[in-house]
């Protein structure tokens, strides 16, 4: 749009152009407006645009009274850049969704809930609380419009305690004050408000008005619900009683993240759930846990069992981390062990391992190769640390076992589906059974989701729905946003919708069929149009734990604008939740019922070929990215991709490894998902199109993983060149996760199939992989011979870039034999092949080796001008660890020539990038011990 326009409904509906209001009609006109704004980009349908304006009151001829109003919008909107556009029976008003103030409400919402800074995170709720202008849609009297003002403004009243906690932690306590009186007053019940209030006042000095009011929210309590104040409520009233240290405020510069120790604080908590009620029992019992940790003399594993998927154990879990988390100052780690995954096989313990290892510091470089090292390491790091750690939905103690920690001040809570009996009697766990909510708890849930007019208008049909929820919180969410979502759906509908079904949802452990979830899941699934049950389906057979909207695409071959709306009614039915910004994932549940679906209605043809399509669309996307990346890497033939196949236009560098790091988990999970489904091709490709991304982020344990998948895909084939491909890089894998024997068997099991088959050019990859190793490890005259049978290898088949490539490595091999004119003769050569070649990356070495060469021979003008080259193409490239080698090669000639200033910085800058890369500690030790002896020179 060419000016600035906003439009708001958190207040007034109204649009502004320039800052200025824009009169855009009359009132029904406006209320119109509103109604498009609340799916800003999404296609209304008439009949629902309908009730939301006019409700019960809807004229005969409601649809001509609103294409007129519609009409007329436009030619308003026609001014200020906008459009409303007729779109399958609906409308759909193009406004970008950031220009509608309840967007960016939310959205900066989800920032400031993820943002580790407390400073940055108020002002982020301050800038989405301060687009509110009064009440939402004021003046809008409609059924819809009133729900959907009472539902913002519990946003709004969240968003409001939120911030408060912020301030309250940042010792802000006199700032807020005022304002949580007055919320306090106006939420009498609110035991989390009560508590923010005692606080604030204990913290400015006024004890005994602190317990004054709890004791003012005790007696009401009692009076009106009957109830004593929970948990977290009495443990403040005691801390407030005995003047706990604890709840003096901290200095604010460490709790906004300021120093550097910040940064090795894992947050990793999800959100806490929106809607969580009741468990005031077993939030009891963990407090209770938590007190006796000290008593006990070890850590608190708590395993919530006997209850089904979707009975909120995880709901639990999260609640009661996000109360205690002042408990755990240095940090909170979190993982998904997908014990219970229908798509997905449990997380191995050492790939959690390594993703903790990697929230607590640690560069993939430093990370050890055997399990047993890494769980010594992970022990050693969070030794005498107090941390919270939260395993949710383990499949088994031996998943588990790995992930403890040996500190007695760290807690860890444990989810599963299963009873962990040898964690409980082996290792000091404290059972925890969670059952389903009791009735007045599911009577909560549903009330704070749907409202308490909506409910008390129609009980009967209320209590039916949640005599088939049957206490499970998942349900009742799902059920609640059928009824959201579609106002006009009556309570009565939507009982006699779920009678009329009457099979149930097999959960994943045997005879756990407590909730009748398939009906549940029914009932929101026929509410679905046609082809939006289509993608549901569709989406459970993706691989990997999440998809992004353009392999969704492929996946389903449809449009991206289509894909889109079908997408957003899926979110909208609580079927799909975008976990990160244009990623969605199911409920694993969700995603179980959907590949039922898949397998009862969908043919077998139909479901290998959408496999087959988001197979094709991670491979060929792969591939370009993996051209972009290295572009004179010897190419391979892909089979062309299915009909609807959309392959994501990447068209530089950046691009590249952008799309390889958002997409790295799915990608190694579709290596494994294709070798399973019989596609062995498809496995073996697509190794070898994300293996230099995996290489070059030192991911030596992905690397592995997937080229050994891989290699059994070839021998599945009986393909002997990329059996070969895959032995060459398992060695480089091997090597550097200092397993040197296994790489030497690797590579000479590559140059056996090379040979067999006459390969001259994998026996020339193969030699250059053998110089490579044997000068790793230390033998130079064996790397030289490989290498020389290398370069004639090379040579003989005309294949320029190996040639220079192994000119090169050659005239390395000449350096450190001392052969310094020979040396700078290759490199010579080799860089006049990738000059004509353009190949940057190839450039950058060989600059580095020739600087190398004139180095030792003193002639330091031109060995610090081919250094300078080869900084400036791998600072271009991203190159960090070459970056950083020539970094120590440029130092060590500046201090030769006696510009010591100048060597001090190149190391200087060496070791940044290496300790951020995570390099070797022994490389990292020599620099340092150049460095710290020019320091005593220059003192």
């Amino acid at each position: 749009m060419g000016v600035a326009v906003r439009f708001g409904v958190l207040g007034a509906i109204v649009v502004w152009r320039d800052g200025v209001p824009v009169d855009v009609g009359h009132a029904r006109q406006r209320w119109v407006l509103g109604a498009l704004l609340a799916d800003a980009e999404g296609v209304v349908p008439a009949d629902v645009l309908v009730d939301r304006v006019w409700g019960a009151d809807a004229p005969d001829r409601g649809r001509q009274a609103l294409y007129g109003y519609v009409s007329r919008l436009r030619q308003v909107l026609s001014g200020v850049g906008a459009d409303i556009v007729r779109d399958q029976g609906g409308y759909r008003l193009e406004v970008p969704a950031g220009l509608v103030d309840v967007h960016r409400f939310r959205d900066l919402a989800d920032q400031a809930r993820v943002v580790g800074d407390d400073e940055q995170a108020a002002s982020l709720w301050e800038e989405a609380l301060g687009l509110w202008r009064g009440e939402a849609y004021a003046g809008v009297d409609t059924p819809w419009f009133n729900a959907q003002r009472d539902f913002l403004e519990r946003e709004r009243l969240a968003a409001q305690l939120d911030l408060a906690d912020i301030r309250l932690r940042l010792g802000q306590h006199d700032r807020v004050l005022a304002e949580l009186f007055a919320r306090a007053e106006a939420h009498p019940l609110d035991e989390r408000m009560a508590g923010q209030l005692m606080l604030a006042l204990y913290r400015g000095g006024r004890s005994a008005d602190a317990l004054t009011r709890y004791q003012e929210i005790r007696r009401r309590l009692g009076e009106e619900l009957g109830t004593d104040p929970g948990a977290a409520l009495r443990q403040l009233h005691q801390q407030v009683l005995t003047a706990d240290p604890a709840l003096t405020t901290a200095d604010p510069k460490s709790e906004t993240g300021a120093g550097p120790e910040s940064a090795a604080v894992p947050r990793q908590l999800p959100a806490p759930p929106s809607f969580f009620v009741g468990r005031n029992r077993e939030l009891a019992r963990l407090d209770r846990l938590l007190e006796s940790q000290a008593e006990r003399g070890g850590t608190v594993v708590i395993s919530a069992i006997g209850g089904t998927g979707g009975i909120g154990k995880t709901w639990l879990a999260l609640c009661w981390a996000h109360q205690q988390q002042e408990r755990f100052p240095d940090g909170q780690l979190f993982a998904d062990l997908r014990g219970f995954s229908p798509s997905e096989e449990p997380v191995p313990p050492e790939a959690a391992l390594r993703m903790f290892l990697g929230a607590l510091g640690t560069a993939p470089a430093q990370i050890p190769a055997h399990p047993d090292a890494q769980a010594a390491l992970y022990r050693t790091l969070i030794a005498d640390r107090r941390l919270l750690i939260i395993l949710d939905n383990a499949r088994d103690t031996a998943q588990v076992l790995p992930l403890l920690p040996g500190s007695p001040n760290c807690t860890v809570l444990v989810t599963s589906r299963h009873q962990l009996g040898g964690l409980i009697t082996a290792h000091g766990g404290t059972p925890l059974t969670l059952n389903v909510l009791t009735d007045t708890e599911a009577d909560e849930l549903l009330t704070r989701h749907l409202g308490p007019h909506r409910i008390a208008s129609e009980p009967e049909a209320a209590r039916t729905l949640l005599k088939h929820c049957a206490g499970l919180p998942l349900a009742i969410s799902i059920l609640a946003a059928r009824a959201t979502m579609n106002p006009a759906l009556t309570l009565a509908a939507l009982a006699a919708e779920l009678q009329e079904t009457t099979p149930r949802l097999d959960v994943l452990d045997a005879g756990e069929t407590t909730a009748n979830l398939r009906a549940v899941f029914a009932a929101s699934y026929r509410a679905l149009a046609p082809q939006t049950a289509d993608v549901f389906r569709q989406l459970a057979l993706a691989p990997g734990p999440d998809i992004s909207l353009p392999a969704a695409a492929s996946l389903t071959a449809l449009p991206l604008p289509r894909l889109r709306t079908h997408v957003r009614e899926l979110q909208a039915a609580h079927l799909l939740q975008e976990h990160t910004p244009g990623c969605y994932t199911f409920h694993d549940l969700l995603r179980a019922y959907a590949t039922e679906l898949a397998d009862t209605f969908d043919t077998d043809r139909e479901r290998s070929a959408t496999l087959g399509r988001i197979l094709d669309h991670y491979v060929h996307t792969a591939y370009a990215a993996d051209r972009l990346l290295l572009p004179h890497r010897d190419p391979i033939s892909l089979t062309p991709a299915a009909d609807g196949v959309s392959p994501e236009q990447l068209t530089t560098h950046r691009q590249a490894l952008e799309w390889f790091t958002r997409e790295r988990a799915c990608l190694t999970a579709a290596v494994e998902h294709a070798a399973l489904a019989g596609s062995d091709v498809h496995a073996w490709q697509l190794a070898w199109t994300i293996i230099t991304f995996l290489s070059r982020g030192g991911l030596w344990h992905d690397v592995e993983t997937v080229e050994r998948t891989a290699l059994a895909a070839a021998v599945r084939l009986g393909d002997h060149s990329a059996q070969a491909e895959c032995h060459r890089e398992l060695a480089y894998a091997f090597a550097l996760t200092g397993r040197g024997p296994e790489a030497g068997r690797a590579l000479l099991q590559a140059l056996e199939l090379s040979t067999e088959l006459n390969d001259v050019l994998g026996q020339a990859h193969t030699h250059i992989a053998l110089g490579w190793l044997h000068e790793y490890q230390g033998d130079q005259q064996t790397a030289f011979r490989h290498d020389l049978t290398a370069l004639e290898l090379f040579t003989s088949l005309g294949h320029r870039p190996g040639r220079a490539r192994a000119l090169n490595a050659v005239g390395w091999d000449h350096i450190q034999l001392g052969h310094h004119q020979q040396a700078i003769s290759h490199c010579r050569e080799a860089l006049a092949l990738q000059q004509q070649l353009q190949d940057e990356r190839g450039q950058a070495g060989t600059w580095d080796t020739l600087g190398n060469a004139y180095q030792q021979i003193n002639d330091y003008p031109n060995a610090i001008d081919c250094y300078q080259h080869s900084l400036e193409l791998n600072q271009t490239l991203g190159h960090r660890y070459n970056e950083a080698e020539t970094l120590v090669h440029l130092g060590e000639t500046h201090r030769a020539t006696g510009a010591l200033n100048a060597a001090q910085d190149a190391w200087q800058r060496a070791i940044d990038i290496l300790t951020d890369a995570g390099h070797h500690e022994a490389e990292l030790d020599r620099i340092r011990s150049m460095l710290q002896n020019l320091s005593g020179a220059l003192a």
